[in-house]
Order: C-alpha cells, then structure tokens, then sequence
C-alpha cells in the first residue's frame, strides 16, 4: 500500500522593494546553468557577470542616462540610497533564504517519513509508525499550548511595564514641574537678593538690628525654659522625703535665691509686665513659698512662651487679620470658613473689640430692631424700683475678677458700670434675675468691649442665646445635663483618665460645672481665656466641651500619675492655671478633639435633659409626699396632746372632789 506524498508547504515570500534588484531566479536560473556546464565557468567570470547584472539594475526604470555626470554631492547622495536600497533587499532576500530552507527541511523530513512508512514489512509496523507520529503530533500540541501560555504571561508582563513606564512618565513629568517650580524660586529668590543687595545701608542696617534682636529673643526664651526647669526640680527636691536636713537647708536657700534673682538682675530683653493689655495679673500673687515657686515657674513659661510666638505666630496672625479686614468693613463682615480659621486662632487685641462687638450685634440684632432703647429703659427702671437680687449683685462685685487692676477698687469705674449692667439684665430677663456667675460673663464683656451697652448686649447674647435655655435658672437643669454629656465625651475620647477617676471615687463636675457656667473665666491665664471667648462667641456652646476636653487632655499623663484621692482634687483645682502654651492647647482643642459633630451634641442634651427633668419630677413628688406625711404627724401630735390636756383636766377634777 502506498502513501501518496505529503503536499509541498505553501511558502508566501515578502513583498517586493520599489527599486529593481536581482531576482531569486535569476539566481536560480544562473546556478543552473553553471550545473549543466558542469561547473567550468571561472568564479571571476560569473562575478563578473552578476555585477552587470546588479549595475543595470541599480539604473531607475525609465531615467535616459546622460553622458553628463552629475555633482560629486547628487552622486554622494545617489550612491547612498542604492546602499540602502541593496541593503533592505539583501535583508528581504535573506529571510527569503531562510524561509526556503525550512520548507526543504520539512519537505525532507515528510520524505523521510514517507520512505519509513512505505518499507515497513508489516501492518504492526506502520501502526506503530502512526502511532509514534500522534505521539510526536502530542508533544507538538503541548508545546504550543506551553508557548501560548508564555506567550500570555510575556503580554501580561509588556502590559505591566506599559504601566510602570506610564507611572514613570508621569513621575518624570512630575519632577520636571516641580523642577522648574523651583527653577522659578531660585530665580525670584535670585531677584530678592538682587533687590537686597541693592538695597540702602540704612535698611540693610535695620534688618540685621531685627535679625540680631530675634537671636536675642530666641536666647532668653532659651534661658527661660532652663531656668524653669531648674526650679521644677528645685520643688520636686523639697517635695521629697528622703533629703537630711542639711540637703533640705541648701534646697531652701537655693529656691530663695532664685525667688529674689529678678531683683538683683538688671536689664532684661523682655520683662514681664505685670498687668496684660485687659488689667490682669500676668504674675498672681502668693503668700505661701511652695506657690510662689509655682508662680515664678508659671512666670518663665510665659515669657518663653511670649517670646517664642511673638515673631513665629503672632505677627504672622496679625498681618492675615489686617488683610482680611483691610478688603471688607466690618459693619460687611459675614459667616465664612476663613473667618472661622481666623477667629479659631484669636483675635489680635487691637482687633478684637471691633470683631466682638459685630459678633454681638450679629447675635442680637432682632432684639435691638425690636427695641434699639433697651439698655436705657431698664437703667431708668433701676432707678425707680429696686430689684430683688441687687442686693446679691452688691456682694458679689467686690469677688469678681480679684486679679484685674479694673476691678480691684470698690469705687472704680469698672465696678460701677458692672454694677448697672447687672441690674439691668435682672429685669431684662426675670425669669433668671441674677445668678451668681453673670458677674464674670459681664465683667469680661466690660473689659474687651468697653461700652457699657454693648457688655449689656454680650451678655445678653450669652445667656439668652448661646447657652440653652435653663443654664442659669434656679435649678440650674441645662447645666447639669451638660455635665453628664461631658462626661459621655470624655469616657469616649479618654477612657483611661475616666477609668482613673472611676478607679479612686473622683466627680470631675466638682470641677468642672463652674468651667461651664462661666466659660472659664478665672480658670485660665488672660490670654488663653480671651482666645477661648473668641471661639466661643463665634461657634458657640460646643467650643466648651472642645476646651474642656483639651484640657484634660493637655495634663492626662500628670494626673494619670497621681494616686490619692485628695491630691487629684487638690491637682484639678489649680491645674488649668499653669497652662501657659495657649498654641499647644489651641492644636489639642480644635485638631486632637475631633471629630465633634453638633449634631451629636444636641442629641446627647436631649437625652440627658429629659432624663434629668424625669429624676426632678420624681424628686418633687417625693418630697410632696414628705410634706403630707409631715402634716399628717403634725395632726396626731397636735391629737395627742388634746388628749392629754382632757385627761389633766378630769384628773384636776377628780382631785377637788377627792378634796371636797
């Protein structure tokens, strides 16, 4: 049986180049001939000819060619591209050869094949040729599915650095803007220092004035923070119990001597005064040395403080609040998240009256619309009747604000304008009247805004219209539901402090319900409070529970340390006094206390209002049932003692008849 021969593989040459060139058959034809010669043509013979061959064909088709030769350049030119042209076509002609040889070598393995399978003897051998052949097809089969797979993964991979090649573009084109960004400040700085070289020597002498004043200012702020710490550990030593009397002696002469150091020294860069732009104490003062030490420790950190922020913070703050409000009147002030940045960071002191005074008016001005004489009617009505709590108000005039030199005479203007404002709120609310705290609220109003009207209004704003409604009436029930919403927020966002106070009995509302009914006041140093009020005029009620919050959090770990009932409250009495880096706790209260939605807040009051109203009614109705009991005892005692007085009665009578 015979197998006819495999067909010959379809071979598809390239395409053919443009120009002319030496064809595979004439190749073919040529290496025939030179066969059926037998070979006897001379190499150089055949050479020969080839080149004839190439050089007609190197000749464009239809170009008549001139006896007059052209430029060397046109030549130059000519005898490149026929380099190029030869080039591409030997390259085609090449991948002709190779593709002719694999068509022979399969053609010859298909004979091959043929010839085995045609002189096998027997049908067992041609089934086994046939058999190793579909082995062989297998084999073949799994290798093209192995390089498909490689091929899939090789895509896979060209599409990874596709993408890393367009990350590194970007990233490249990325560098070069930022690249030329800084091209752009090296040139502008270029131009400044151009300007300041050309400068006069007079400002250039100024500029290093100032440039030598703030190493100056650095240095002492430098020296304030040593010294201070010097003299904490100065105050741990004489805490401790393990020094012998003459180490105790040298501790106290050495804490003297630092006591009375700042009058012995001279001149000093910047001295601490001793009242601040508002008339408060900026050092208070102590009759018991271990709290003079604290004030002199106090003292340092302030004056670093001051000195630290005056050039880095301050100045930068006070130029953004002159451009703000050099671009808009304030009469046009509006509601914004820029002023709200602003106002968070506080007010500058020369623009704070102005910017309090719109925020009052702004809060107020329905009331005034409705009754712009206000102020004037009930200071006529003062003058006629006298109200029910003046006398309170007397008494508490002479305890507000000990520490500030507008208030520290009885007669002093300050206290007499106090004294009408109060006594005008008295019968601008009669619900509330007086209660003692308003005196501080007044008095801080007083102090910033100056105009005796407009503290009537901030007050009015505050306690009408800020706080919520029952803050400040007799039974105080909005205050103490936001003492047990503070403790909700600080068992959330310090669970730790709140475990501790659990841990040794300690009620943090001892504390901190006067820090809510009066904002602060007489908590804080001047500065920080004034900041506080800022905020708090502007955002309202939920900058307290920022600022308490913070609070404790700025002095979590010193309490966390302390492990007597006694000494914790003694601690969180005087604590938030000694806080002197308003920038640090400013960072704590309006960046780490977050998030603090107002929505969550006014949930929270809602839902210890109404359970604290429910424990009132209950309590009053306990106490009505007292009171019945009570009466009903009085009834039988008052029973009880008609009875005896009927039995003395016979008993007389019976002892004159006995007599008689």
């Amino acid at each position: 049986m015979q197998v006819p021969p495999a067909p010959p593989v379809p071979l598809t040459p390239p395409a053919p180049t443009v120009l002319s060139a030496p064809s595979v058959s004439s190749v073919t034809n040529e290496s025939a001939q030179e066969a059926k010669t037998g070979g006897k043509s001379s190499p150089s013979s055949s050479m020969n000819k080839r080149e004839k061959k190439m050089t007609s064909s190197l000749q464009p088709s239809g170009e008549k060619v001139s006896g007059k030769e052209g430029s060397p350049v046109d030549k130059l030119s000519r005898l490149q591209h026929e380099v190029f042209t030869l080039t591409e076509e030997l390259k085609s002609q090449k991948e002709l050869v190779r593709l002719l040889h694999k068509a022979l070598e399969a053609a010859q393995q298909e004979k091959r094949t043929s010839k085995q399978f045609l002189s096998a003897a027997g049908e067992q051998e041609r089934l086994e040729l046939v058999r190793h052949k579909e082995r062989c097809i297998a084999d073949l089969d799994g290798r093209l599915e192995a390089l498909l797979k490689d091929k899939e993964e090789l895509e896979q991979r060209l599409a990874m650095q596709d993408c890393q090649v367009n990350e590194l573009q970007q990233h490249v084109q990325l560098m070069m803007e930022k690249n030329n960004a800084k091209q752009e400040v090296i040139l502008k700085l270029s131009e400044q220092r151009t300007v300041a070289n050309s400068m006069g020597t007079e400002t250039f002498c100024r500029l290093q004035e100032k440039i030598e004043h703030l190493k100056c200012a650095y240095l002492e702020a430098k020296n304030c923070q040593i010294e201070s710490k010097y003299l904490v550990v100065l105050r741990r030593l004489q805490e401790s119990k393990g020094l012998d009397s003459s180490q105790q002696e040298m501790v106290k002469r050495l804490i003297e001597d630092s006591l009375q150091g700042d009058k012995k020294d001279g001149f000093k860069l910047n001295p601490v005064s001793e009242y601040d732009d508002y008339g408060f104490k900026t050092i208070p003062d102590y009759e018991v040395e271990d709290v003079k030490l604290l004030a002199k420790i106090q003292a340092l950190e302030i004056l670093s403080n001051n000195l630290r922020n005056n050039e880095m913070v301050d100045k930068p703050l006070r130029t953004r609040w002159a451009n703000y409000l050099a671009s808009r009147p304030l009469d046009q002030l509006a509601p914004s998240p820029e002023l709200k940045g602003l106002i968070r960071c506080g007010i500058p002191v020369e623009y704070r009256e102005q910017v309090w005074r719109w925020i009052v008016r702004t809060r107020t001005q329905v009331s005034r619309k409705w009754n712009p004489n206000r102020y004037q009617e009930l200071r006529k009505h003062c003058e006629v009747s006298e109200h029910l709590a003046s006398r309170q108000i007397r008494l508490d005039l002479h305890r507000t604000l000990t520490s500030n030199k507008h208030f520290s005479s009885p007669t002093s203007d300050a206290v007499q304008k106090l004294q009408r404002i109060l006594l005008a709120f008295s019968w601008q609310n009669p619900t509330i009247g007086y209660c003692q705290g308003l005196n501080r609220l007044a008095a801080i109003a007083l102090l910033v805004l100056k105009g005796e009207e407009d503290a009537f209004w901030c007050l009015v704003a505050v306690v009408e219209i800020i706080m919520p409604q029952d803050y400040y009436s007799k039974t105080l029930t909005a205050s103490q539901a936001d003492q047990r919403v503070f403790r909700d927020f600080l068992a959330e966002k310090m669970p730790r402090l709140m475990a501790h106070f659990k841990e040794h009995s300690i009620d943090h509302s001892l504390i901190t319900f006067n820090w809510f009914l009066v904002v602060f006041v007489e908590s804080l140093v001047s500065d920080i409070l004034l900041r506080a009020w800022d905020a708090f005029l502007y955002e309202g009620t939920k900058v307290i529970f920022r600022y308490a919050l913070a609070l404790f959090k700025y002095n979590e770990e010193d309490i966390l340390k302390i492990h007597d009932n006694l000494e914790i409250y003694q601690y969180l009495r005087f604590f938030t006094k000694t806080i002197s880096d308003g920038r640090k706790l400013m960072t704590i209260v309006f960046n780490d206390m977050n998030p603090f939605p107002m929505k969550l807040l006014k949930n929270r009051r809602e839902f210890h209002m109404e359970r604290l109203t429910a424990e009132l009614l209950e309590l009053e109705r306990i106490q009505e049932e007292f009171v019945k009991e009570q009466q009903v005892e009085c009834k039988d005692k008052d029973l009880d003692t008609a009875v005896n007085e009927d039995e003395e009665v016979i008993q007389t009578a019976v002892s004159l008849h006995h007599t008689s």
